[in-house]
């Protein structure tokens, strides 16, 4: 028997060799790289799990010997096969997130090929003898294709079909009333995200108000912020980090363009442009081990591991391990951050029954984190930036804590009904420097240094019934549900009782503080509850759904004294948010879509830097009317949308006594006007596309004595753009290269429009390559953010940051 198969590795080798001959140079690279493969079995075993493992694959069109030599590449697997059984065959390539099994069948269906499994672990293609062409390969099981799961990777595998939305489950964006984008995880890994702040810019409508290495991400969506703590996690707000969420625990990242009050309840801190949810990774159908190296900047190194594995009957249990350490100087010289990520997400998927419960904590301790400062009222011009890597504040310190927990579970009852409900709890806590100090033109003004330290505790809770029934021949999707989120937070304010004068151009010691640091105190209590009724109805075979709802909101908010503990206010709010949104398809790759939405927002929190910061201003309703069309290509997706979103406008007001003090407040309405313009997918055989343009008119109506009426609102630009390419090097399999340009217009600094701040641009660049060491699948990626090291202010009204310099990511991935 051994002699037999010595013969016919023998005979298969002679024959490869002739054939690749016959065929030139292409063939024989060919045939060589399969020769070796089927030599490098015998004494390199590649473990089940790895061979197994489900990946995200994004395999352009090609002739079938050439789609299987990536797949086989980028599975990490053995392939040996004759060139001849697919000699003139055509493939469509591969994209989606498949298992081994489940690739192979989809690359050779109708080809009349069959796949053999080998005792090392590799597989054989061979094509039966005439007569037997048209017996069926096994079944298999082909997870997360794009027409069976509504969240599966879109062409070019960069973003998802569709997401989440709260109470209205989850849906293809092409079938919802909204402006949706879902990121997925291959993105994130090949952009190397170190934080959600890193993902959200690929959209034009989306934008970062602060920069990497500081207290915290505020994000703004269509031209209102949104800050870290309005960020969903799993569904559930206020579970999120209030700081800066990390990148490795996220297998999906769901952006919702406008209010989204009614799908998930009023955001606790207030933001309406839009809203922002986190799907954490959970263990797939094949077992993983990953292990990755980074750094990053000047030298800070990294650690990453995900593993995950499912057991039991029919793998209905998961478990899925992330950990992440970080340590060193990263963007701010003379700096160090360091940081520590723990995540373990459990699961079990049943007929019925669905559980998990995630959880995650993370630490960070960074010295000289990137300042942020004001200016004074009688500035006429902005001071220029001082160089991005700087931090004029010598000295400070900046600690934080974040931990979370949520479970949910979800029961499928007979009859089209399904009964779900999520409960989850989040302590996070601070020790900083707050440093203020508004400069002049010049960039020189008096700096205060205090020790600022926070906490807050978060319980929330989810719970609802959805079902799909018919009448009259129009279907229904009614979903009921009932959420509450009770949320405490507390800090304590230590100011230093000595200044300093200061220059933003120079780093300057921070004035001694002689009092005693205190624990904080609470500052606010706030509960929000709400009650929901939905329904989607779907006529015309599903060429007409139109969506209608309303969400029944309450406020409650008391504020108390973090030094005397006594409360200083309390009041409590109600209203009705109700949804109408309709979604017309002529065909099944054209969506006409309209909304409107109202809904009650919690007061926005008055943001540090100013005399009355902590405190929260009273509930306001805001409003958005949006229309818009997408068409789906089939390999590229274009939508357009135009909006209109009201609400009461904030505004700063400086003071003169004392010299540099603010005040944040309300002054009429900020009404924004908008036009997107997006487009994503794959737009030639390997080349990925993400590209989207927004167009702003941001007007402030309705203020005191009608002093600002029709200038435009602070912090918005006129315009934006965002462009990304990842192509696949037709010279090198496994290469690919990466590009990404972000571009904002200039925004005011105050209401009377007479201080601005510059536009930006910036440039990132990328390569990864994809390829096996020691017979394991290994990742190398590099990535340089602003390539073009450009200088340039961030406001996050009412201070202002500066952009992160040039900054070199690296990183080696390897499954094991």
């Amino acid at each position: 028997m051994e002699q037999a198969r010595a013969r016919y590795a023998q005979a298969m080798q002679a024959m490869l060799r002739r054939a690749a001959f016959a065929c030139g140079i292409r063939r024989l690279a060919l045939g060589a790289v399969t020769a070796i493969a089927a030599v490098s079995a015998q004494l390199i075993p590649i473990p089940a799990f790895a061979q197994a493992a489900m990946r995200t694959y994004d395999i352009p069109a090609g002739p079938l010997e050439d789609v299987l030599g990536r797949f086989g590449h980028d599975a990490g697997i053995l392939l040996s096969f004759r060139p001849e059984i697919t000699a003139g065959l055509h493939s469509d390539g591969l994209r989606g997130s498949y298992g081994i099994d489940g690739g192979l069948a989809a690359l050779l269906a109708h080809t009349g090929i069959q796949v053999n499994r080998q005792a090392n672990g590799g597989y054989l293609l061979s094509k039966p003898a005439f007569g037997m062409a048209n017996r069926p390969l096994p079944t298999v099981t082909i997870m997360s294709t794009a027409d069976q799961d509504a969240t599966a990777p879109y062409a070019g595998g960069q973003i998802a079909k569709g997401g989440s939305l709260g109470i209205l489950g989850t849906g293809n964006a092409m079938d919802v009333p909204f402006s949706t984008v879902n990121y997925t995880a291959a993105l994130l890994e090949n952009q190397q995200a170190r934080t959600l702040a890193d993902v959200v810019e690929n959209d034009a409508s989306v934008r970062m108000l602060t920069s990497t290495g500081g207290f915290g991400d505020t994000f703004q969506i269509r031209g209102y912020s949104l800050s870290s703590g309005d960020v969903g996690f799993n569904g559930l707000f206020g579970l999120a980090s209030a700081s800066h969420m990390p990148a490795a625990i996220m297998e999906r990242v769901e952006v919702l363009k406008g209010p989204g009050t009614l799908m998930n309840g009023i955001n606790p801190d207030g933001s309406i442009g839009g809203s922002i949810n986190i799907v954490t990774k959970r263990a797939g159908d094949e077992p993983l081990a990953r292990l990755t190296t980074s750094f990053q900047g000047k030298g800070q190194a990294g650690l990453q591991t995900d593993v995950s594995r499912r057991f039991g009957t029919d793998n209905a249990w998961g478990i899925r391990v992330n950990g992440v350490y970080k340590d060193g100087e990263a963007s701010i010289k003379d700096g160090n951050q360091q940081l520590a990520v723990g995540a373990l997400a459990l699961d079990y998927r049943g007929r019925q029954l669905r559980w998990s419960l995630d959880t995650y904590a993370q630490h960070e301790d960074t010295d000289n984190f990137r300042p942020q400062v004001g200016f004074l009222p009688e500035v006429t011009t902005i001071p220029s930036p001082p160089p991005a890597d700087a931090n004029f504040y010598r000295g400070s310190q900046l600690r934080l804590e974040d931990a979370a927990t949520v479970s949910r579970l979800e029961y499928d009852i007979d009859g089209g009904m399904t009964v779900y409900g999520a409960i989850g709890y989040r302590y996070g806590a601070s020790r900083q420097n707050l440093t203020t100090g508004a400069v002049n033109a010049a960039g020189i003004g008096t700096l205060r240094n205090s020790y600022y330290d926070t906490y807050s505790k978060t319980m929330t809770a989810d719970a609802g019934l959805r079902m799909r029934f018919d009448t009259a021949g129009i279907g229904h999707a009614l979903a009921i549900g009932m959420t509450r989120l009770q949320q405490e937070a507390g800090n304590a304010y230590i100011p230093s009782s000595g200044t300093a004068t200061y220059s933003i151009y120079t780093a300057t010691p921070l004035p001694a503080i002689t009092d005693a640091r205190t624990a904080p105190k609470k500052s606010y209590d706030m509960v929000l509850t709400s009650v929901t009724l939905a329904d989607t109805l779907s006529m015309l075979e599903g060429r007409l759904n139109i969506f209608a709802g309303a969400r029944q909101q309450q406020v409650r908010y008391d504020s108390f004294d973090t030094v005397t503990e006594l409360e200083t206010s309390s009041y409590s709010a109600s209203a009705v948010s109700p949804l109408l949104g309709v979604v017309v398809k002529p065909s099944e790759h054209l969506s006409l879509y309209a909304n409107y939405t109202a809904g009650l927002t919690r007061g926005t929190v008055v943001p540090t830097g100013v005399l009355n910061a902590g405190q929260i201003l009273p509930p306001y309703r805001s409003r958005q009317y949006e229309a818009g069309i997408k068409v789906d290509w089939g390999r590229m997706t274009t939508s357009a949308a135009v909006f209109q979103i009201a609400n009461p406008s904030p505004v700063i007001t400086m003071l003169q006594n004392p010299p540099g003090a603010s005040l944040y407040s309300y002054d009429g309405e900020q009404r924004n006007r908008g036009l997107e313009l997006s487009a994503y997918g794959e737009a030639l055989s390997g080349l990925r596309l993400m590209a989207s343009a927004a167009f702003f008119d941001a007007k402030l109506t309705h203020t005191a004595n009608g002093v600002n009426d029709g200038k435009n609102a602070t912090g918005v630009p006129a315009y934006t753009f965002s462009l990304a390419a990842d192509w696949d090097t037709p010279w090198l399999a496994g290469l690919a290269l990466n590009a990404r340009v972000v571009h904002t217009s200039s925004v005011y600094f105050n209401a009377e429009n007479t201080l601005s701040l510059p536009g930006w641009i910036r440039t990132d660049i990328g390569a990864r390559y994809q390829t096996r060491l020691a017979g394991k699948p290994v990742v190398l990626r590099a990535n340089v953010e602003n390539l073009f090291n450009r200088n340039y202010w961030l406001l996050a009204s009412p201070y202002a940051t500066v952009a992160a310099p040039r900054t070199l990511l690296l990183s080696a991935q390897a499954d094991f």
